[in-house]
């Protein structure tokens, strides 16, 4: 019954995120608080960035429990992505180029001779539109980027809304419609994890279960090799939950890798859980659902003595993120599904966070 119970209520929610109404503007940065009972979330307009999740311990105890800067203007010299919006394409472009309909398209290369997340101004740098705000229910941003923007081609309209679902649920629409040229279109919510608080230090005790039997492996510049590779019998492996720090020493780094979704075959607007992290001081357990094929299993591996929130230095693997998506470099790998959605055609991503603590 209650398997029942909730996955009608993902459905429902999926149904709600994608009927979301748009209403008056506003062009100024901003921080927007969404608030629920004891669940609050604060977003602002600048990068569509996620700047804090208030939720209870198992004693009702409220924690931050993502990582940020204690300012909006931190977050304007920010290369960590705290909590951003990214597009217009999430990820690695190897070579930071792509061809599409024979025509070859030069990116900016800002990481290493590649592409990382939409360039050096990707959508995280930009101001959004404010077009609803309801406090307790929903904010919806816009953003129009221009043909040309950081060389990827056609005009694109984008929303995004984050939108509480019941008492304990967190779900993020994204959309993006191509007005004049077909585009690749993979965006992103690249938000910090620490589920014992922002500021309590490393992650390695918490459990995680990844729902991905296969990986994209890489090369040493994080592209992918174009492979899909099974997990079983690496370090890889979390189809069964336990402690990310249980096998780190076996990785050089931690890690930073995209997985492959077990997913039921049918349409991809067909919701699929991708990740359940617990963490047993606090009790607090988050599960994530997405329409989308992967996810992105990050350790914050580049954090380096980063002053955050009230001064709190945010160490090497100080958190987690799990940023659904299609497959890095998908512009450059026919064998992966493709991210280029057409003119007269519509790019859905839809993400839900059920919060729960026992």
């Amino acid at each position: 019954m209650a398997k029942s119970l909730l996955c009608f209520s993902l459905i429902a929610a999926f149904a709600l995120i994608l009927n979301v109404c748009i209403a008056s503007s506003d062009k100024k940065i901003g921080i927007y608080h969404l608030q629920r009972d004891k669940f609050s979330v604060k977003i602002s307009n600048y990068g569509a960035t996620v700047l804090s999740v208030l939720v209870p311990d198992r004693n009702g105890k409220l924690d931050d429990i993502v990582l940020g800067y204690g300012s909006i203007h931190d977050y304007k010299n920010d290369t960590t992505y705290f909590g951003a919006l990214i597009g217009r394409v999430a990820n690695r472009i190897g070579g930071a180029e792509f061809t599409l309909n024979h025509r070859v398209y030069k990116l900016p290369a800002n990481d290493h001779g590649n592409t990382l997340h939409g360039g050096s101004k990707g959508f995280s740098d930009v101001i959004w539109t404010v077009k609803e705000h309801v406090k307790r229910s929903h904010l919806t941003l816009t953003y129009l980027s221009h043909d040309g923007e950081q060389g990827f081609p056609g005009k694109l309209s984008v929303t995004v809304t984050y939108m509480f679902i019941g008492k304990n649920k967190l779900a993020i629409k994204m959309e993006a419609t191509p007005l004049t040229k077909p585009t690749p279109v993979n965006l992103a919510s690249h938000t910090y994890w620490n589920l014992g608080g922002h500021n309590s230090g490393d992650i390695f005790s918490h459990t995680i279960q990844l729902l991905a039997s296969k990986i994209t492996p890489v090369n040493d510049k994080l592209i992918p090799t174009g492979e899909l590779s099974p997990v079983k019998g690496t370090p890889y492996d979390f189809l069964h939950p336990r402690t990310i720090g249980s096998k780190f020493n076996e990785l050089p780094d931690g890690y930073d890798i995209n997985y492959v979704l077990d997913r039921p075959s049918g349409p991809i607007r067909h919701f699929t859980k991708a990740a359940v992290v617990k963490h047993e001081k606090s009790g607090r357990k988050m599960e994530l659902w997405t329409n989308q094929i992967g996810v992105q299993f990050y350790t914050s591996n580049m954090l380096n003595d980063t002053v955050g929130k009230g001064g709190f230095v945010y160490k090497k693997h100080a958190a987690i993120a799990l940023e659904t998506q299609g497959f890095p470099d998908s512009v450059n790998h026919p064998n992966f599904p493709s991210q280029i959605v057409n003119v007269g055609h519509k790019y859905v991503h839809a993400m839900v966070y059920r919060f729960t603590a026992s």
